[in-house]
């Protein structure tokens, strides 16, 4: 009996970034925050969208993630999953939703995940996460790790800077990706690192590596969607190469609209509602005073 094939692409699960990795092949991924965004990236087709505490810098204005919360989060994460139906969702561990305590932990990524829809979680750090990933795994929550530039950290690391630049660094680096793997995250963030130490870990790992900022041998690509569309403000990082220029589109359509709204020309005659063929107003009665 033959089958016909779906019109929609088939749905990205975990399982599709290792069989992508031995064949290959690249993936894509970007972020979004809310529902029309999301239709609009699953729509054209990116593999995976991260639900970011970067909307701690590009929607609430934030100067940084930490102030994200976890109610944040899934309100974001519930809007993503109502628009997008084929790519796969991951969403992000604010500051200090995984910090005191695995069972803690594990409650909270078990809450973007049943209440929220997402797929998958994402949390920062190395060696020091290892024990963590692995009780999140054995529950059932799949997890993606995030090495290198870890935002949530941008106190202790002193600001946004390329990491492991240094050979001991780099081996750290490269070490802890290892152990991460070996606790089974299913794929790891590579945030400004040398493309070289990016390249290492790439080769190194059978789990996908997933660069930002880490060059072009990874085996996936992420980037903030806001930084690709120019629906950002102030100087982006080097590794942005912007596609578009939104946030000019938008002001120009708001000023061409306030010019017609007084000059009269809008709303025109065929964008309002008139009476209805046949009905006429007649004079209101002017009220009688004494």
């Amino acid at each position: 009996m033959a089958y016909l094939k779906p019109d929609k692409p088939e749905k990205v699960f975990v399982p599709a970034l290792r069989e992508a990795k031995e064949k290959g092949e690249k993936l894509v991924c970007l972020t979004a925050y809310d529902y029309p965004t999301a239709r609009i990236v699953d729509e054209a087709g990116v593999d995976m969208i991260l639900v970011g505490d970067s909307m701690g810098n590009v929607i609430h204005g934030y100067g940084n993630t930490i102030p994200v919360t976890l109610e944040e989060m899934l309100s974001a994460t519930k809007a993503v999953k109502r628009g997008a139906s084929r790519a796969l969702i991951i969403a992000d561990m604010p500051y200090g939703s995984f910090h005191t305590g695995d069972n803690k932990a594990v409650r909270n990524a078990l809450r973007l995940m049943k209440d929220g829809g997402a797929e998958a979680v994402k949390l920062e750090g190395g060696r020091n996460r290892v024990n963590l990933v692995k009780r999140l795994v054995d529950e059932e929550i799949p997890v993606m790790a995030h090495v290198g530039l870890t935002p949530q950290s941008v106190h202790k690391l002193g600001g946004y800077r390329v990491q492991a630049k240094t050979a001991d660094a780099a081996k750290i680096l490269i070490e802890d990706a290892q152990m991460l793997e070996e606790a089974g995250a299913f794929a790891i963030v590579l945030e400004l690192v040398p493309r070289e130490v990016a390249e290492i870990v790439t080769n190194e790992l059978s789990i996908s590596t997933i660069g930002i900022g880490a060059g072009s041998a990874c085996d996936v690509q992420v980037l903030v969607l806001h930084d690709l569309i120019g629906f950002t403000f102030g100087r982006q990082p080097r590794f942005v190469r912007q596609y578009a220029n939104v946030s000019e589109v938008i002001t120009n359509a708001i000023t061409q609209w306030m010019e017609d709204v007084r000059s009269g020309d809008y709303p025109n005659e065929s964008e309002s509602y008139g009476m209805p063929k046949g009905e006429h107003l007649s004079e209101p009665k002017k009220a009688v005073t004494s």
